[in-house]
């Protein structure tokens, strides 16, 4: 039997039973607590984190355990990019442990669960459709990175799940830019945008346990994607991501408080795009057209108010432009110029022919 935190005490009972008690030292949310029960075999290794050394305990059917030994190696990569990114391991403590279930997986705090079949992706399929997804085992990381967003930083109601799936979605790509470089990084970020369905606001309704839609995974990780290229430094950007997991350590939370956050951190006014892309379900539209030999843009498809910086190139250089919902005139004559829009962001483009 395996159960969420370490076993403490044993007792032995004068009716020849024995009484195991169970604890786990730091704060706990409540859907964090599991119990498992079959015929494990375990292993364990040390992994030196950035607190000292962290045990890794692994817990496995007998029948499994060399395919188990190969494939759980993948743990200390996933530790190794994880505290690069978010700080710490939250729950030195308590350990790390992975545990087989008959299930997919799950984030059980200090105790996450495995049903992947020891093997890379996603039950051995790529989310994204680039190839990337195929590098690493989907659930040891993506259910790992929710020890860091949902278990270390979680929120008060439902309806703010972003919280959880958005950043740790995102900590996919993270994970490949740690192994495999940016480029592949944002590649598979971008495939996921397949899987966005806009189908309804990614927050739900409060205090009525209502989960919003199921994009608040890959358009959420797209959301961070497109915050990162406006931050423009990449330093600046993992400072904020250990940020949030330092200010926030093993509290529960609210959107505002991470709106907030965020928006203090990145020195701008994020309240337009935040009702954007997780109040709204509608994908911002960069219009532009050439009037006169003038570059004129803006948003639209969008919420009042939206004013969201971007990227692009023009005729091979690269320029910020600040578009907002009125036509915004570029200050340079614009004939034959040749636009396009950093894919990294996540818009529609329109090339107006009026």
């Amino acid at each position: 039997m395996f159960l969420t935190g370490d076993c403490s005490v044993v007792t032995d009972l004068q009716d020849g039973t024995r009484t195991f008690t169970w604890y786990v030292s730091n704060p706990i949310n409540n859907y964090g607590v599991n119990i498992n029960i079959g015929d494990y075999a375990s292993f364990s290794e040390v992994f030196p984190g950035e607190k000292g050394n962290l045990d890794c305990d692994y817990y496995v059917l007998k029948a499994n355990l060399d395919k188990a030994k190969n494939q759980f190696k993948e743990v200390s990569r996933m530790l190794k990019a994880f505290e690069h990114w978010f700080g710490p391991y939250p729950f030195y403590e308590d350990s790390y442990k992975l545990i087989e279930v008959p299930y997919l997986g799950m984030e059980h705090q200090s105790s996450v669960t495995y049903g992947n079949g020891f093997k890379n992706g996603y039950k051995g399929t790529d989310l994204s459709g680039t190839g990337w997804g195929l590098k690493f085992d989907f659930i040891i990381v993506h259910e790992s990175g929710h020890e860091w967003f949902a278990n270390n930083i979680t929120y008060k109601d439902i309806a703010d799940m972003w919280i959880h799936e958005s950043f740790t979605c995102y900590s996919e790509n993270l994970f490949v830019e740690y192994y495999y470089g940016k480029v592949a990084g944002a590649e598979y970020v971008r495939g996921l945008r397949k899987n966005i369905l806009n189908d309804k606001p990614i927050i739900g309704k409060y205090d009525v346990n209502n989960e919003g839609s199921s994009d608040m995974y890959y358009k959420g990780a797209n959301m961070l994607h497109t915050l990162r290229q406006i931050v423009k430094d990449d330093e600046k950007w993992r400072m904020i991501l250990r940020g949030l997991n330092s200010t926030f350590y093993h509290q529960t939370v609210i959107t505002k408080q991470i709106e907030d956050y965020l928006s203090k951190a990145v020195g701008l006014d994020l309240t337009s795009f935040f009702n954007q892309y997780l109040r709204d379900i509608r994908i911002p539209t960069f219009e532009y057209k050439f009037k006169n030999n003038t570059l004129s843009y803006r948003w639209t498809n969008c919420v009042s108010g939206f004013n969201m910086p971007i990227k692009v190139s023009l005729n091979g250089k690269e320029q910020w432009l600040k578009p907002q919902t009125e036509w915004t005139n570029f200050s340079q004559t614009a004939k034959d110029l040749k636009v396009d829009v950093d894919t990294n962001f996540y818009v529609n483009v329109v090339k107006n022919k009026e």
